[in-house]
């Protein structure tokens, strides 16, 4: 009796300490793990985005550096490839630290697919305006150069981005579809599919056949046929008898 409790107490100790570090370990691991995709940066879109960063920066730099020949032209070229670099970078960021996990409000494919449609025909324009009017300047040819550079990248991340958000989630999309539409057929009732309707009103129908004929033979006189009655025969007096 007295080793009973101490016991109980040894092994629900021991039970629990390793339980108790056995889920502070998965809780780190599951942490560290996703704060940082250490895959990302080896994916081809990840490459894009970086080749596209480093070009765009060029450009800006050989624009910034150089004596303007128009200024509309070249302060637009600025404006839209700073804004496209810093659209990139937050977008690889996200991906990085795999912040759509927790902004699952945002279509992050569809956005993405929008950001590089916008910005690749505005740095295209930009970097048209900015060969015209270069006038033979190697800055601003360099930086048109860059331009026309970029450009051609983002194009390779639009039909990346529109493969992944249009076509993998389309296709995502039927195969999910189909195990819902085998599963609903399963699920449906026996008393509400056609073959079983069919045949249990056939088999209605015979029954009633049968109980309609047991009815009939039951209401008519018994030994007769259907609507004519046996015909009586006379029993003889006592007047005849004596």
């Amino acid at each position: 009796m007295s080793h009973g409790p101490g016991l109980v107490r040894t092994t629900c100790s021991s039970g629990s300490a390793p339980g108790a570090g056995a889920g502070a370990g998965q809780l780190g691991a599951s942490s560290s793990e996703g704060l940082l995709d250490p895959v990302y940066p080896r994916t081809h879109a990840a490459l894009l985005k970086v080749a596209q960063m480093v070009s765009l920066l060029i450009a800006f730099i050989c624009v910034r550096n150089s004596v303007w020949t128009s200024y509309s032209a070249y302060s637009y070229f600025e404006v839209v490839t700073i804004c496209n670099l810093i659209m990139i970078l937050a977008f690889y960021l996200v991906h990085l630290f795999r912040l759509y996990r927790v902004l699952t409000c945002i279509s992050w494919p569809l956005s993405e697919l929008l950001h590089y449609l916008i910005g690749t025909l505005l740095l295209l324009i930009a970097s048209i305006v900015a060969a015209s009017k270069s006038y033979n300047q190697s800055r601003l040819v360099a930086g048109a150069i860059f331009g026309f550079l970029a450009t051609f990248l983002c194009l390779a991340s639009v039909w990346l981005s529109y493969k992944i958000s249009c076509v993998t989630q389309s296709t995502g999309k039927i195969t999910e579809e189909e195990p819902k539409q085998t599963a609903e057929e399963v699920t449906v009732p026996l008393r509400k599919r056609p073959g079983v309707e069919r045949s249990r009103e056939r088999n209605h129908r015979s029954h009633g056949r049968w109980c309609g004929r047991g009815e009939a033979a039951h209401a008519q006189p018994w030994g007769g046929p259907a609507g004519r009655a046996l015909p009586t025969l006379p029993f003889p007096s006592a007047d005849a008898a004596v």
